[in-house]
């Protein structure tokens, strides 16, 4: 089932880089970003992962998770890699702008930091690289440095909007906001990957999602907020994330033939959190992340009840291990959370229609 539903997406990026309304028209300019970075992420993947298996590259599996997964030891890792390459590709033939610098810094610098905690793993031969006070730490700091860059040097400036409500100018909370966002969407895609193809797939529906945000917003309709794209930048860096997560879901998908590693998570928790700032859309990223926020809220609630009750909630956390536990083979159980994150998108687009709505004066004056 994969291989044909794959064949039909891959033909309907292909038309819709080719055909979408002229050269300049934004559908036409997101696919294509998308198809240069899953074309370049395809052809880094064939390259890479036997390099990664050459260099013995290989995953340790962690003893308290699923005795199933102990079969998936020696597994490539790090090969979060293989879409950094092809997005960066990518928006080195698309992009352009502050913006797109910005977007680009957060990424590769979350990518980065995932590199060294994954090489440090691989280097020890166990399940532990940086300590988590030295991974949060660095996550901390590469997000101010995110906030100061997106706030000052590419112009986002500081007013959150709140759908129905309207604006406010945090000023110099709006930097703590940020590192919030950053910190938060990072350790939750990082907490989501946990089975074959299930963070990559989700986050390439999110980043998807974010194409239809930035194509929504430059409607007319969407003049009177405070903060939108003024460029392309982040449309093009959401449509080069897609197209790099579903270059790499074709090594990823079940059975995996390479784990993205903190590399992997910690970059994509930062892309997203990235596009949710610069395009103005921070509380979205609620809806558009709809499965890390699930998956977050059920290790909250199971150390919570743990704790306090000496009681589990689930079998285990994080939720994709609960059904798991439960019986529900890793094949099918990736696209139904898949399916999951693909109604929080709609929703975040029905969301942000009836912003415009409100915009343009039922309620909103």
């Amino acid at each position: 089932m994969f291989i044909p539903v794959y064949a039909l997406a891959a033909a309907a990026l292909i038309a819709a880089a080719a055909f979408a309304g002229g050269a300049a028209a934004p559908l036409a300019l997101a696919a294509r970003s998308a198809l240069a970075a899953w074309l370049a992420t395809l052809g880094a993947g064939y390259v890479l992962i036997p390099l990664l298996r050459r260099w013995r590259c290989g995953q340790n599996i962690r003893e308290d998770g699923p005795a199933a997964h102990l079969r998936k030891e020696g597994t490539p890792t790090a090969g979060g890699v293989i879409f950094l390459i092809g997005v960066t590709f990518a928006l080195l033939l698309t992009g352009d702008g502050r913006s797109s610098q910005v977007l680009l810094f957060i990424f590769l610098a979350c990518g980065l930091l995932g590199l060294t905690d994954d090489a440090l793993k691989i280097r020890r031969r166990q399940n532990l690289g940086l300590r988590a006070w030295q991974k949060f730490t660095a996550e901390i700091v590469l997000a101010a440095l995110f906030a100061v860059l997106a706030v000052g040097y590419a112009g986002r400036g500081s007013v959150l909007f709140v759908p129905f409500i309207g604006a406010f100018d945090l000023q110099g909370f709006y930097l703590l906001f940020v590192v919030l966002i950053v910190a938060a969407a990072t350790n939750a895609v990082n907490l989501t990957d946990g089975l074959d193809g299930l963070a990559t797939g989700s986050v390439g529906i999110s980043a998807c999602g974010y194409v239809g945000v930035c194509l929504l917003l430059g409607e007319e309709v969407f003049a009177a907020l405070p903060f939108r794209p003024t460029d392309a930048a982040p449309l093009l860096f959401a449509a080069a994330l897609a197209g790099g997560c579903f270059g790499f879901l074709w090594f990823n998908r079940y059975p995996a033939q390479v784990f993205m590693g903190d590399c992997g998570s910690l970059a994509l928790g930062g892309a997203l959190a990235g596009l949710a700032v610069m395009t103005g859309a921070e509380l979205f990223l609620l809806f558009l992340g709809l499965v890390y926020v699930v998956e977050t809220v059920s290790v909250i609630l199971q150390v919570v009840s743990f704790k306090t009750r000496g009681k589990r909630i689930f079998r285990m956390a994080p939720l994709h291990h609960h059904f798991e536990l439960g019986g529900w083979p890793e094949k099918k159980l990736a696209p139904v959370f898949w399916a999951a994150g693909a109604a929080g998108v709609a929703l975040a687009w029905l969301l942000l229609r009836l912003t415009g709505y409100w915009l343009a004066g039922f309620g909103g004056g």
